[in-house]
């Protein structure tokens, strides 16, 4: 065995000698049944054993995954087609928590592509960073398409790992001596995009959620009665009062929220409660409850 081959790279390093970008190598590896994800780590397969992978320890990153270079002539890594291009439906095979129209609405607050009545517009800013103006060959509707490389571009994985219910499947694994972009933060100040100061993380998705899709919200809004009740979110377009309900809601909170739940009723407001178990789900969830309302998202 000749020293080069016996040389181990980290799946990032090997990413890097291939020219990839590093979140497509792991979902190409993980496609191939070399790794597979389980909680927060990444472990090697059988079949991923028998290509050469094996495991690092690092006192700092703890386990990560290393490859022989000679992995770097595979036929199955040579042929990955590097120079593809992507469009938001395709980012959510890096994102699985994200819908593709919240996808969207992330590039275009980015002021990557606009939204208007022939479909998604890219700007001069996404034309800087590569996208290109694409056109549906059955409705003829507009798109936009990527580079590949833009699913390692340290701006969308911020703002995308931030829009997930949990930090992206395919995120790098943590490695020595490298920055982990994916870290989801602690919750002790938890901030919405537009600056709101939020009480949990499922207020925060939902905060963002409305931002992305441009409704105009308060947060923390008195309802309309002489009891001193707060919903979550107000949105003055519709009437409509949101509120969030946690896995664990305080006692004291309970009650005052059982309370706003009577008073909507009394007062015949229009309202909509998120749960816990609606956060991988948003989209549908909040996209279907304010239609029903006549708001088109």
């Amino acid at each position: 065995m000749s020293e080069d081959d016996e040389k181990l790279l980290s799946t990032t390093a090997l990413a890097r000698e291939l020219e990839l970008p590093v979140q497509q190598l792991f979902v190409t590896l993980r496609d191939y049944g070399w790794i597979e994800r389980r909680a927060e780590a990444w472990l090697l397969t059988p079949k991923g054993e028998y290509e050469g992978g094996s495991y690092r320890d690092s006192r700092r990153f703890g386990r990560y995954i290393v490859w022989p270079s000679k992995l770097l002539q595979h036929p199955l890594l040579s042929a990955i087609e590097s120079n593809q291009r992507i469009t938001a439906a395709s980012l959510k095979r890096f994102y699985p928590g994200l819908h593709p129209r919240q996808i969207n609405r992330a590039l275009a607050e980015l002021g990557l592509q606009q939204h208007s009545i022939l479909g998604w517009e890219l700007t001069e800013l996404g034309r800087a960073w590569g996208g290109q103006q694409a056109e549906s060959e059955n409705s003829g509707s507009f798109f936009v398409t990527w580079p590949h490389e833009i699913v390692d571009h340290p701006v969308v994985c911020r703002e995308l790992s931030r829009l997930s219910a949990k930090t992206p499947a395919e995120a790098a694994d943590r490695e020595e001596g490298e920055r982990d972009l994916f870290s989801p933060g602690t919750l002790d100040d938890v901030k919405g995009m537009d600056g709101h100061q939020l009480q949990s993380a499922l207020e925060r998705l939902v905060c963002d959620w409305l931002y992305l899709a441009q409704l105009a919200h308060a947060h923390r809004r008195m309802l309309p009665c002489e009891e001193t009740l707060q919903a979550d979110f107000y949105l003055p377009q519709g009437n409509i009062y949101i509120d969030c309900w946690g896995e664990d809601v305080p006692a004291g909170e309970l009650s005052s929220r059982l309370r706003r739940r009577e008073v909507y009723r009394e007062l015949g407001l229009r309202s909509i409660e998120v749960n816990q178990q609606d956060e991988s789900r948003l989209d549908e969830v909040l996209g279907r409850a304010l239609l029903a309302f006549g708001i088109r998202c």
